[in-house]
C-alpha cells in the first residue's frame, strides 16, 4: 500500500507554507508540488529553505535597469548557501513615468508586496527596490508582513560630463533648467545637457529620496553592510547581490524576523543619518510611514532636537558638491557610520545577525577621504532637516536648511497665492504676475489629499520675472512635498494640508508670512480671529471619488506627519514614538 503523505506541520517551512484552501492540505500540498514539477524542479530543489525575491523590472523604470543582473547575482547567493530562489513580480514605481505622482502609488506597492509575500510561500524575501518611493514601499510591506527580510538597493547611475563639467541626475537636471528658464543657456545647450545629465541606469547620482532611502535603509540594518552605495553597473553592486541572497537563506534558518530589525533604536539610528548626510525631506514621511507599520510613530519635536546635535557631515549635492560614486569610494557607509559613532543605537540588530556597533567595528579603522567630514569639522553645523511650527503649521512643517539660502532662513515677506498646481502653471511665468524677490511664494492643494498624492510641486519655479533678472532663490510654501535633489529655502509638508482645511486653505495675496528657522517657526501674521473668519466665509470641502483606488486613497490616507499612509494599514496598536 502506497504510503501516505505526512501532514504538513503546524509551523511549516517551504512550500508547506501558505497552502491554497482547498480544504485538504494534503492535496493542496500534492498539487502545488505536481505544479512546480512542471517547471523542472526536483524533489531535491523543493526541499531547501524557499527565497522569493521581490522583482521590480519595469521597461518604465530605468532606474530598475540593472534588474536581470541583480537577479542572477541574488539566485547564485541563495543557491550557494542552499536555498531555492523564487522570484516573483510586484509593482514597479518610477519618479518620472508615474501619473500624477508616484507617492500616489506608494502605499499600492506596499500593499501588493506585503500582500505577494503572505500569498506565496516563501521562508525569507529579498526586496530588490531603488527609485524613489520603492524602497519604503517594500519596507512598509515587509514590515506588515512579519517574516524575514532584506532589502537589496539597485544603486545609483554613473556621472556624465557636460562641456568638461561633471552632471548627474537630478540636482544638476533642475540647475540647468533653471538657467534655461532665465534665457541663460539656449535650446541647444539644454538638449545637449539632457544627453549627458543620466550616464547609466540606476537611481540618481546625488543625495535625493532614493539615495537617502537607500542610506536609510542600511542604517536600519536591512542591507548588507555596505549595500547602500555602489554604484548600479559595478562589480560592487553585483557582489553585494550575492552576498544578499546568501544572506537572506542565513535569516531563514535563524528566523530572523523583521520586528527583531525595525526597532525603536533601528529608528533613531536611521533619523540620525538622515539628518547627518543632508537626506531628503521625503525621508522623513516614508520613515514615519515605516515606523506606523511596526507601531512606532515619529515625533517630529524629537527629530528636531536631534538636529540641533546632528551634524552633515556628508559633502554631497544639493547640501555638498560630491556624488553618491564619489561617497561609495570613500567607504561608503561605514565611513559615515564611525563618524557617527557616538551619537548612535550601537545594540541595534542588522540582517547579518550582528549589532550596529559590531558592523562598524569590522568594517575596520577607514583611511583618509574628503567626501564625509569629521565630526568636529562638518560641512555644516546642525542636520539638513528642521521642523517648523506656527499658525500656519500647527502640526508641522519641514525645511530642508542645509541646501536653504542663509540670507532667507530669517524672512518677513509678502504672500503671493497660487491656489493650485494649474494655476501656478498658469502665472508663474507671466509678465504681470505682482511678484518681487522679497515676497513669499504659496502654493495651495498639493498635499496627500488635495493632489492627489502630494507630489513634489513644493520645488515651486523661481517666476521667470525674477530668473531673467538672476534671482536664484525665494521663500516658497507649500503642503507639498519636494525631491531630494532639489535647494532652495523652501518650507514643504505644512500639516493640516490645506484641502482639509488647514491654515494655509486661508491665507490671501497681500498677508506677512513670518519664517524664522533659529526660532523654527512658520507663521501668518493674521489674528487667529481673523483667520477663523476667513474659515467661515469660505469652508473647505475634503476631495472625494466615487471609486476605485482614488476612493480609497481620499478616504483613508493620513497626513505628512503619519507617513501619508493609509489609516487602516498602520499598526492596530501605538508601541511609543521616536526619538524616546
Amino acid at each position: 500500500m502506497p504510503k501516505k503523505p505526512a501532514t504538513p506541520p503546524s509551523d511549516p517551512a517551504g512550500l508547506k507554507k501558505n497552502l491554497t484552501s482547498y480544504g485538504d492540505n494534503e492535496f493542496s500540498l500534492f498539487l502545488r508540488k505536481a505544479f512546480i514539477k512542471g517547471a523542472g524542479y526536483t524533489d531535491t530543489a523543493l526541499d531547501r529553505p524557499v527565497i522569493g525575491i521581490a522583482n521590480t523590472g519595469s521597461a518604465y523604470n530605468p532606474c530598475h535597469g540593472n534588474m536581470a543582473q541583480l537577479m542572477e547575482a541574488v539566485k547564485r547567493g541563495v543557491m550557494l548557501a542552499g536555498g531555492l530562489p523564487m522570484d516573483f513580480p510586484t509593482i514597479s514605481i518610477h519618479e518620472s513615468f508615474t501619473f500624477p505622482t508616484s507617492m500616489y502609488l506608494r502605499n499600492l506597492m506596499a500593499m501588493d508586496t506585503e500582500e505577494m509575500i503572505r500569498a506565496q510561500p516563501m521562508d525569507a524575501v529579498v526586496l530588490i527596490g531603488g527609485c524613489d518611493k520603492t524602497v519604503p514601499a517594500q519596507l512598509m510591506g515587509a514590515a506588515s508582513a512579519g517574516i524575514p527580510a532584506i532589502e537589496l538597493i539597485t544603486g545609483s547611475m554613473l556621472t556624465g560630463s557636460h562641456r568638461s563639467e561633471r552632471v548627474g541626475a537630478c540636482t544638476d537636471c533642475r540647475r540647468y533648467w533653471g538657467k534655461y528658464r532665465a534665457d541663460e543657456i539656449d535650446d541647444q545647450e539644454i538638449s545637449d545637457v539632457n544627453q549627458q545629465l543620466v550616464a547609466s541606469v540606476g537611481t540618481c547620482s546625488v543625495m535625493g529620496t532614493a539615495s537617502t532611502m537607500a542610506c536609510i535603509a542600511e542604517a536600519l540594518g536591512m542591507t548588507i553592510p555596505g549595500g547602500a552605495t555602489p554604484p548600479a553597473v559595478t562589480a560592487d553592486r553585483m557582489r553585494i547581490a550575492e552576498l544578499t541572497g546568501a544572506q537572506a537563506v542565513q535569516m531563514a534558518k535563524t528566523h530572523l524576523t523583521i520586528d527583531k530589525i525595525l526597532t525603536a533604536d533601528a529608528f533613531e539610528n536611521a533619523m540620525r543619518v538622515l539628518l547627518a548626510i543632508g537626506g531628503s525631506t521625503n525621508g522623513i514621511v516614508h520613515l514615519a510611514a515605516i515606523a506606523g507599520r511596526v507601531g512606532l510613530d515619529i515625533d517630529l519635536k524629537g527629530l528636531d532636537r536631534m538636529g540641533r546635535e546632528t551634524p552633515v557631515l556628508l559633502d554631497l549635492k544639493p547640501s555638498g558638491q560630491h556624488y553618491m560614486e564619489d561617497f561609495h569610494k570613500a567607504g561608503g557607509m561605514a565611513t559615515l557610520l564611525r563618524q557617527l559613532k557616538p551619537l548612535l543605537k550601537l545594540n541595534a540588530l542588522t540582517v547579518t545577525g550582528r549589532t550596529l556597533g559590531e558592523e562598524i567595528e569590522r568594517a575596520g579603522p577607514g583611511f583618509e577621504q574628503e567626501v564625509v567630514k569629521p565630526i568636529d569639522s562638518p560641512i555644516y553645523p546642525q542636520g539638513g532637516i528642521a521642523v517648523l511650527y506656527g499658525n500656519l503649521a500647527p502640526a508641522g512643517a519641514i525645511i530642508k536648511q542645509s541646501a536653504a539660502h542663509p540670507d532667507l532662513m530669517e524672512h518677513e515677506g509678502r504672500a503671493v497665492v497660487f491656489e493650485n498646481a494649474a494655476d501656478l502653471a498658469a502665472r508663474i511665468d507671466t509678465d504681470d504676475l505682482d511678484v518681487n524677490k522679497d515676497d513669499v511664494l504659496i502654493l495651495k492643494n498639493i498635499g496627500p489629499k488635495g493632489a492627489p498624492g502630494m507630489p513634489e510641486a513644493g520645488y515651486i519655479p523661481i517666476p521667470r520675472k525674477l530668473a531673467i533678472q538672476g534671482i536664484k532663490d525665494i521663500v516658497r510654501i507649500s503642503d507639498g512635498r519636494m525631491s531630494g535633489t532639489a535647494f532652495g529655502t523652501i518650507v514643504l509638508h505644512v500639516t493640516p494640508e490645506s484641502a482639509i482645511g488647514g491654515p494655509l486653505a486661508h491665507v490671501r495675496n497681500g498677508d506677512r508670512i513670518r519664517l524664522s528657522v533659529k526660532s523654527r517657526e512658520i507663521s501668518l501674521l493674521v489674528s487667529n480671529a481673523d483667520l477663523k473668519k476667513r474659515a467661515l466665509e469660505n469652508p473647505v470641502a475634503s476631495p472625494t471619488a466615487e471609486r476605485g483606488y482614488q476612493k480609497l486613497f481620499l478616504d483613508t490616507v493620513t497626513q505628512a506627519d503619519k507617513g501619508v499612509d493609509f489609516d487602516f494599514m498602520r499598526a492596530a496598536r501605538t508601541k511609543g514614538s521616536i526619538p524616546r
